[in-house]
């Protein structure tokens, strides 16, 4: 198998793409995609700062290295969740350690126990009917926002790949969770003056090749999966696209971007209109639907 470009030996194959590269031509490859992917959705420009979501995984990583690659002024972001199973979260948190001292770039860790009192299987224990992985959820959500809102960045990068966005959208899809479908896109707008712009330039990038880039990058990542994810629903809707794509190369791809399309062009089933009425958490400050406090604000009580 040749590298299609300059015709040395390939390293990875991408049948999606009907595309084989040799290193050095994914390394630029990939970092290409992903500048093609900031400008067609508008995503950011050179002179913002950039504030990355690191989880200490493949993805996370691997974008932040991408970033800084390509010039951005890209700061890190580590929640440490308090999960101790095999000493999850401390491994994790010392991959990004590592990644940051090895490029002198700025990070910060936000410790959910040590700022709030309480771990998240902690409050996920304690407020029955709320799953640990929303819970976990919503947690970050609320810090990854306050960060970059104080921190004044222009945007805040997650690395959600293809295989994470067709999978959402395969699962609100089947139940045509219109107010989520509306919400699906590569950027979100900050709609508040406290709510951050967001942004995932990874969206054209299979998890596959997210991989092979860290490792041909040498990133060290944390291999394992968040213990609480087992027999998560999401990764039931991957497996069943893992099967379709397997017979039909490029399908999850073609999936979430003619969605974009449809999306773009109006073809989609009409959604609801109007600007929802926000206040402000009497506690935290942050924007909320709910009234006097919001939701993270609440787990706490």
């Amino acid at each position: 198998m040749k590298c299609r470009k300059c015709g040395t030996t390939a390293v990875i194959n991408m049948r999606q793409h009907r595309l084989s590269l040799c290193q050095e031509c994914f390394l630029e490859w990939v970092p290409h995609q992903v500048q093609r992917t900031i400008e067609k959705f508008h995503m950011f420009v050179p002179d913002d700062r950039v504030l990355g979501a690191v989880s200490g995984g493949k993805d996370s990583l691997a974008l932040w290295d991408i970033l800084l690659s390509l010039g951005y002024s890209a700061d890190g972001i580590y929640i440490h969740l308090g999960i101790s199973d095999g000493d999850y979260c401390d491994v994790s948190q010392q991959k990004v350690e590592c990644f940051a001292a090895a490029r002198d770039v700025r990070f910060q860790v936000v410790n959910v126990a040590q700022e709030y009192g309480q771990s998240i299987p902690q409050v996920a224990r304690r407020k029955r009917g709320r799953s640990t992985c929303g819970t976990c959820g919503l947690v970050k959500r609320h810090i990854m926002n306050q960060v970059a809102c104080d921190g004044r960045y222009a945007v805040l990068a997650t690395g959600h790949n293809v295989d994470d966005e067709a999978a959402v959208l395969f699962q609100n899809a089947l139940h045509w969770a219109t107010g989520y479908l509306a919400r699906q896109a590569p950027v979100l707008p900050a709609s508040h003056p406290r709510l951050a712009r967001k942004a995932k330039p990874l969206i054209r990038l299979y998890e596959r090749e997210m991989a092979a880039y860290a490792l041909l990058r040498g990133i060290d990542y944390i291999y394992d999966e968040c213990p609480y994810s087992k027999g998560a629903t999401t990764l039931f809707y991957k497996d069943l696209l893992n099967q379709l794509e397997e017979k039909s190369p490029g399908a999850k791809q073609q999936f979430y971007l003619s969605f974009l399309q449809a999306r773009r062009e109006g073809r989609l089933l009409p959604m609801k209109s109007g600007q929802v009425d926000m206040s402000v958490c009497q506690r935290c400050g942050q924007p909320t639907t709910a009234p006097e406090l919001c939701a993270f604000c609440r787990l706490w009580d």
